[in-house]
């Protein structure tokens, strides 16, 4: 496969995968302001600074008023990170890759990208808010739906499968932090009843609230929570599973290409951080230098499945 080609498929998902994460976040920031009214932005400013979009944003607007803030990451077009610019360019790469997609992928993309153009088309009001980031995760999951459904399991569907979950191993481990950095008031309230209502917040952020319910026997705690987000391989947005699927999808393009790269030995480099650990040692390292650890680790080696699939060539 040509290099550009596997680079489309990759960062079609990729984009794909961070919209509906950037409204996965901004959920999350919208409940936790819910419980800190007389700090409201604060949360705001945390979701920015997680997203990577600070300096962009403060250049653009004055103050982290929510309704900038979600404007400024749901529709502002000047943005290369809001979810209509991100769509776009999620459609961008399946045109450019269209002879490679069956036309239900090609489809449900295209149709996202419609839907989105009308429903973002202005600013949206706080009581639309929730229904809003809804549909965007609805829309995500039709085009995955899509591509598990209808592609042959080759080369196309594993650069389509890498681009999500790398994807998803940076966005889960941004949601960790911002948990770290700002749900708490005070550190005085640290397995407090309002630090274990935040952490369940973060749980339903993730569309985790019932299967933790399911998985875990006890209660909604810091350690309990933080370990099915980062260790439970059952779970289809932890580190664990997702670097599990990232190295699964790597063996297959090894296999398929005959060949191994320095990108899979990274892989299972930052697999191994995740496998036989338990919450404890994780806490006793730093919940947030551990998580710190795993987005740069991340950021590299997707930065090196570029250099050696030659996505720019």
């Amino acid at each position: 496969m040509l290099g550009k080609t596997a680079g489309g498929l990759y960062w079609m998902f990729r984009s794909l995968e961070r919209a509906e994460n950037t409204a996965r976040l901004i959920e999350a920031g919208f409940r936790i302001a819910l419980t800190r009214s007389t700090n409201a932005e604060a949360e705001w400013q945390s979701v920015i600074s997680t997203l990577a979009a600070q300096q962009a944003y403060e250049a653009a607007s004055d103050g982290y008023d929510s309704a900038q803030v979600v404007n400024f990451l749901l529709r502002d077009q000047t943005n290369p990170s809001s979810v209509l610019s991100i769509i776009k360019s999620a459609r961008d790469n399946a045109r450019m890759v269209r002879t490679a997609l069956t036309t239900e992928v090609w489809s449900a993309v295209n149709e996202t990208w419609m839907h989105f153009t009308q429903l973002l088309k202005d600013e949206i009001p706080q009581t639309e808010l929730p229904a809003v980031l809804a549909s965007i995760r609805q829309q995500s999951g039709l085009v995955r739906g899509a591509l598990h459904g209808t592609m042959l399991r080759n080369d196309i569907y594993d650069f389509c499968r890498l681009g999500t979950f790398v994807e998803r191993m940076d966005s889960t481990a941004r949601i960790i932090d911002v948990k770290y950095y700002s749900l708490l008031p005070s550190p005085s309230f640290v397995g407090s009843r309002l630090d274990n209502v935040q952490w369940e917040t973060i749980l339903r952020s993730v569309s985790a609230h019932r299967s933790f319910r399911w998985a875990v026997e006890e209660d909604f705690t810091a350690p309990a929570i933080a370990e099915f987000l980062i260790l439970d391989r059952r779970m289809p947005r932890s580190l664990a599973f997702s670097a599990g699927q990232i190295v699964n999808s790597m063996s297959h393009l090894a296999e398929e290409y005959s060949t191994t790269h320095p990108c899979n030995e990274m892989a299972s480099a930052l697999r191994a951080r995740l496998v036989n650990r338990d919450i404890n040692s994780i806490f006793d390292e730093g919940l947030h230098e551990f998580v710190s650890a795993v987005i740069d680790s991340t950021s590299s080696l997707a930065h090196q499945i570029e250099l050696d699939y030659r996505f720019t060539e």
